[in-house]
């Protein structure tokens, strides 16, 4: 049989998968830890690499001479070395659009919360009674606020539709898209623009050089002293000594963050101790049918390719032609 190295996963069970895999003559080898040396020693003899969240360097892959395909369960590869696979004729795929519709609720369900004071009228209930609560906190409709949108990929725009069912303008910036090539009722500025302008600003950018950082010192003082920053992308998007100090000094009103840079943060992160940020801990992609859609979707990816036909997707399309699989 075949072999595959799983690297590592959140949802409960691997059971989805591992009914495809073992269809196609493919044995699934789960790492017990995602460490750098246990992936490289279990990588020797593998075909294929499944991967979430745990880094896959080229030291990794050097280790790997048979394999053929890298699948990533999700959207963003910034964990592996894209360069070190196409090196060495190593295929990379991705799932780019299985849990748009949960990751644009979660976007919409922060910024409800925030603006509701849903998480905290509830915890001073809980804690001190029905008439703890008193009306001071400020609080806005959401019809005519406005929504800032840091790009128009498929969750970008998954926003945007929500945002406008609920009377709200949407801002966008996207190097990438142009007006004309827009969503209706989307207004396309520039970044500074859009952040000085929004009520909320979420950010949906790939984490790339150019993007890491995008929201610091600078960025942080453009926006309203009363603006909700939101991630659900990638952590690193934020510098976070920034956001910490920005929050400590009022210059915004509140985060909503689904993802921080580390992605086992302690326990005594600063960012804790801000009543007025939202943290969930990367689990704005999960349902359960967007998990199941995941695990299929990337196990048929691997056994596309151990077959050598083309996968659905391609990250590294310059591989072809040169690849181990022969496609």
């Amino acid at each position: 049989m075949s072999k595959v190295l799983i690297t590592d996963y959140t949802w409960p069970n691997i059971d989805a998968e591992t009914a495809i895999l073992k269809a196609a003559g493919i044995e699934p080898v789960v790492a017990p830890d995602s460490s750098v040396e246990t992936l490289t020693r279990l990588a020797a003899d593998v075909d294929a690499i499944m991967f979430c969240f745990a880094q896959v360097p080229a030291s990794v892959l050097q280790n790997a001479p048979n394999c053929k395909v890298a699948s990533r369960y999700g959207i963003g590869v910034d964990n592996l070395d894209i360069a070190a696979c196409t090196e060495l004729g190593i295929v990379v795929t991705n799932i780019p659009d299985y849990c748009i519709d949960e990751v644009a609720d979660h976007v919409m369900a922060m910024a409800l919360s925030f603006n509701r004071k849903i998480v905290k009228h509830s915890s001073m209930v809980k804690s001190s009674g029905w008439g703890s609560v008193s009306l001071t906190d400020t609080m806005h409709r959401l019809r005519d606020k406005t929504m800032g949108i840091a790009g128009m990929g498929r969750i970008g725009r998954a926003v945007a539709d929500r945002a406008r069912v609920f009377g709200m303008t949407v801002l966008a910036h996207d190097p990438f898209v142009d007006q004309p090539d827009a969503p209706e009722g989307v207004h396309m500025t520039s970044m500074d623009s859009m952040l000085k302008d929004s009520d909320f600003v979420t950010l949906h950018a790939p984490l790339i050089p150019e993007t890491t950082g995008m929201i610091g010192t600078d960025e942080l003082r453009l926006m309203k002293d009363d603006a909700f920053l939101i991630n659900a992308a990638r952590g690193p998007l934020i510098d976070e000594s920034a956001l910490v100090k920005a929050l400590g000094s009022g210059e915004i009103g509140g985060a909503g963050l689904d993802v921080l840079e580390d992605t086992a943060p302690p326990d005594d992160h600063p960012l804790y101790a801000f009543d007025n940020v939202i943290i969930t801990p990367h689990t704005a992609f999960f349902s359960q049918a967007s998990t199941i859609e995941l695990e299929e979707r990337t196990a048929r990816e691997v056994v596309r390719v151990l077959n050598g036909e083309m996968p659905e997707i391609v990250i590294n399309p310059e591989v072809l032609g040169k690849t181990r699989a022969g496609i």
